[in-house]
């Protein structure tokens, strides 16, 4: 688990594409000194899985000039799903490691179960902050709230504005202060650029009660039917088709 609070901007260091898969090699800098085969770290919201050792990664990847290489086998479905994909090497990317058990909770539940991948639309930048906006799938868009949580690229952000249900294409927006800016991708990001979304997972599972129509804790009521949720949310969240892309692990 992870809370969506960046610890480092990594780069990308080596990427070997295979038939339907890649093995990518961040420079994740001190972050990863201690991290070893199995091991958890977040890149750009995604929860890969380290694989680190010369004979797995790609050649040239161990080198003086990386610093703390991590390196992880990214499948074909991750790639096409999430940013992942996108990367070139020399790339900027977000690193979280998962939260550990003594540490702060500083942002909020994260789990690195990428739901869907958006773009950045339009960015206003202001005297002392940023505006962005950015286009979501539309079958996020009712876990999204305003003043409610979303992790874009993994970082744990509030939002400020939220598309009204009658609109066609589904977007949030975010305000983002110097700090963030300095210490993320979203420092440089331009319009037309992918995003990872991970949407609050409080929000996933009371889409995955409601579905039901029951209550869990009880035998079924005798009155009215629950509500529901939306015929596109049940099918996210009850169709055996894989709709958590973004983990290689759960």
């Amino acid at each position: 688990m992870f809370t969506g609070i960046i610890e480092e901007l990594g780069a990308v260091a080596a990427i070997e594409d295979k038939d339907d898969s890649a093995v990518i090699t961040i420079d994740a800098k001190g972050l990863v000194a201690d991290l070893g085969l199995g091991g958890s770290l977040a890149v750009n919201g995604v929860c890969l899985t380290s694989v680190r050792d010369e004979a797995s990664s790609p050649p040239g990847s161990f080198t003086a000039e990386v610093q703390g290489p991590f390196t992880a086998e990214v499948m074909g479905e991750t790639l096409r799903m999430t940013g992942l994909g996108a990367l070139r090497t020399g790339d900027r990317v977000n690193l979280e490691r998962c939260t550990p058990t003594s540490g702060r909770f500083d942002g909020h539940v994260v789990q690195g179960h990428v739901d869907g991948c958006g773009e950045l639309l339009s960015r206003d930048d202001h005297a002392e902050w940023s505006t962005l906006r950015i286009g979501i799938p539309n079958r996020l868009a009712p876990f999204t709230a305003l003043k409610g949580s979303i992790a874009l690229n993994g970082a744990s952000l509030t939002l400020i504005a939220v598309s009204e249900p009658t609109e066609p294409d589904a977007w949030v927006e975010v305000g983002l202060i110097p700090a963030t800016l300095n210490h993320t991708t979203f420092g440089d990001i331009s319009p037309g650029d992918p995003v990872n979304i991970e949407v609050d997972v409080l929000a996933k599972y009371t889409a995955r009660l409601l579905s039901f129509g029951t209550d869990p804790a009880g035998p079924a009521q005798s009155g009215p039917a629950q509500p529901a949720a939306s015929a596109e949310t049940t099918t996210l969240f009850n169709s055996t088709e894989p709709t958590r892309q973004g983990a290689d692990h759960d």
